[in-house]
Parts: C-alpha cells; structure tokens; sequence
C-alpha cells in the first residue's frame, strides 16, 4: 500500500518535474490510498495555478472533473488519523496536512510517496525514513 499525496497526484494530471514517475506509480499494481484532505489539496492547487495564470479556468475545470471521475486514490477518513498525525506534526514540526499522510502510512503499515524532498529530508535521518519516500526512489519493504 502507497499513500500518495497532493504533490504526486498532481502530476498525472499536469506535466512536471517527476510525472512520468507519478504516473508509473498509479499504473502499476499499487494499492493507492490518501487522507480525504488530498481533494481539498488537489483542488487548492488548481486554484493556485489559475491565480498565477499557468491554467484557466476551463483547464482547472477539466483536470478536477477528470480526477473525480477517476480517483484513483482510495480515500481515508480523516479524523481517525488525526491524533497520531498531530503527534508526528509536533514532533518533527512538520504541517498538520503533512503529517496526516504520514499517519495514514504509519497506521496502515503503508509507504509514503511525495514529490516534496524538504519533507522526505525531515523524516529521513530518525525511525520515519523507512516510511517517507521520495516520487521516483526505490521503495523499501516496510
């Protein structure tokens, strides 16, 4: 089980640094699983993108029509996670949104994927770094 987050979801979607990564991840046989927050996320970077005139409306339109139809994502409640995700924010002062990911990971004895490499670099030198993998590294057997 892979949880992924908003960093690589994006990229099946938008050509990036890494999407052909992403997308080989979503392709092979992976369990794919992420916090409900990953389409608030999802959404807020579309939002983004269109503020800063890299989409227009109709193109953030069609790619979050496209990723609800599709989800390839199993999505998980929340709030079940969110006491160990706060311990893991507080810990390693990362954001909530972040550790809540991590907590899905850790919890369902999954591995994390991220395109985000300050974060992976933050979880990498204590016990978390089996976990926390960087988009487009080998993954290890947890």
């Amino acid at each position: 089980m892979l949880v992924v987050d908003t960093s690589v979801a994006v990229k099946w979607y938008l050509p990036e640094p890494g999407s052909e990564h992403a997308v080989a991840l979503r392709q092979a046989a992976n369990e794919l699983v992420a916090p409900d927050l990953l389409v608030a996320e999802f959404g807020n970077v579309l939002w983004k993108k269109v503020r800063r005139g890299e989409l227009d409306d109709a193109e953030a339109r069609e790619i979050s029509d496209a990723f609800v139809r599709a989800c390839p994502v199993r999505l998980r409640p929340s709030l079940p996670y969110s006491t160990l995700a706060l311990d893991l924010a507080l810990r390693f002062e990362r954001t909530m949104y972040d550790a809540l990911f991590v907590a899905v990971a850790l919890a369902d004895e999954g591995s994390y994927v991220t395109a985000d490499e300050r974060l992976v670099n933050a979880f990498a030198q204590c016990d978390l770094g089996r976990v926390v993998r960087l988009l487009g590294s080998p993954l290890a057997a947890t």
